[in-house]
């Protein structure tokens, strides 16, 4: 998409049966490939299988598409993790994309005896980033002492081609975040609020690339979007359990500020949607409604700075279509025509992994 960087995301192993879990990971990857979109995102927690090898299956079994990793420094030093990267480039000439990771899951950081303060894990991820950078430009032996790392005289075999080395995204929900990225020249991704208050934030920041994760069902009829909203996602007491027990033990920032929101109805008029979050059902937030409305909502976005997109786990080949066909709309006054009639015919589909 012209001037924009949309990734899906990768179906987590968790709760995915393990006969299927590979092909499910091809179909996802193959649909984004053919929607057009930049890459997919690849997570990593204690309780999913490597992103590594999953990232290797979907380079596997597309052409084009860029993994994009997510990389917690905990589970791997930096050395490892550049030498992945090398090495994924030399056997297959594929891009990757790094989303680099300071936070996770409390349970999961202390099982593995981490018990870094919030912010200190970004200053920490700085030092991590920095020398992977260096191993993969190679342009000289890499010499680094920071008050977490170091490495003397370290060299990167195989060698990184230039135009793979990969572009780096950091979590940008706080302030520690946003200064991380800024450091490195990494693009900022955070969980959006609504495009008003999102446009109101932009004029405080200082430009530059950003990203939003979010989820969009859109059609031609804006409720057969909001019944398709509502059947993938309906509302569970427990669901709502589960969130409130997580935000209590969370220290990530964006996940108490979208929290924050939780009194906001779902309206007809208003395609920005919680329920998904509210539910434990998906982090991000939705935007809901017909092709035009949710094209607005995501011109909004864009005029207020977003240039990266990384949308939820697909449902199907043609939920992606329907996705795509709302950010060319929302993308046509930029390039100079005016905003149309999506196409005819795009109908629902039957949900995948649902």
């Amino acid at each position: 998409m012209q001037g924009l960087d949309i990734f899906s995301t990768c179906p987590q192993s968790r709760g995915q049966r393990q006969e299927t879990y590979v092909q499910h990971v091809i179909d996802a990857a193959r649909w984004s490939e053919e929607s057009g979109c930049t890459g997919m995102l690849v997570y990593a927690d204690n309780g999913l299988v490597n992103p590594w090898l999953v990232s290797q299956v979907i380079i596997q079994h597309t052409s084009s598409i860029c993994p994009l990793v997510a990389l917690q420094p905990v589970y791997l030093p930096p050395y490892t993790a550049a030498k992945m990267v090398a090495s994924l480039g030399f056997l297959h000439g594929r891009r990757l994309w790094l989303n680099m990771v300071a936070g996770g899951f409390p349970k999961d950081l202390v099982a593995l005896g981490d018990t870094t303060p919030h912010d200190v894990r970004y200053e920490r991820l700085i030092e991590y980033v920095r020398i992977v950078q260096a191993l993969l430009r190679g342009t000289e032996p890499v010499t680094f002492e920071g008050t977490y790392y170091r490495v003397h005289g370290l060299t990167m075999s195989p060698p990184l081609a230039r135009e793979l080395v990969p572009e780096i995204v950091i979590s940008g929900s706080s302030s520690a975040g946003e200064a991380a990225a800024r450091t490195l020249g990494a693009t900022p991704v955070a969980y959006p609020k609504p495009a008003s208050e999102e446009i109101a934030a932009a004029s405080a920041r200082d430009g530059g690339r950003r990203g939003i994760r979010v989820g969009i069902i859109a059609r031609d009829d804006p409720e057969e979007a909001w019944r398709i909203a509502y059947a993938r996602f309906p509302d569970s007491r427990a669901g709502r359990i589960t969130h409130r027990l997580a935000m209590k033990m969370s220290d990530s920032q964006w996940h108490h500020e979208l929290s924050a929101l939780e009194t906001r109805p779902a309206t007809p008029d208003d395609p920005y949607w919680l329920g998904p979050f509210q539910t434990s059902s998906s982090f991000c937030p939705y935007l809901v409604g017909s092709y035009m409305r949710v094209a607005q909502e995501l011109a909004r976005y864009i005029a207020a700075g977003a240039t990266m997109f990384i949308l939820d786990i697909p449902a199907s080949r043609e939920e992606l279509q329907h996705t795509m066909t709302t950010f060319g709309l929302a993308v046509a006054p930029a390039n100079g025509g005016p905003v149309r009639d999506p196409p005819a015919g795009a109908r629902e589909a039957e949900p995948y992994g649902v």
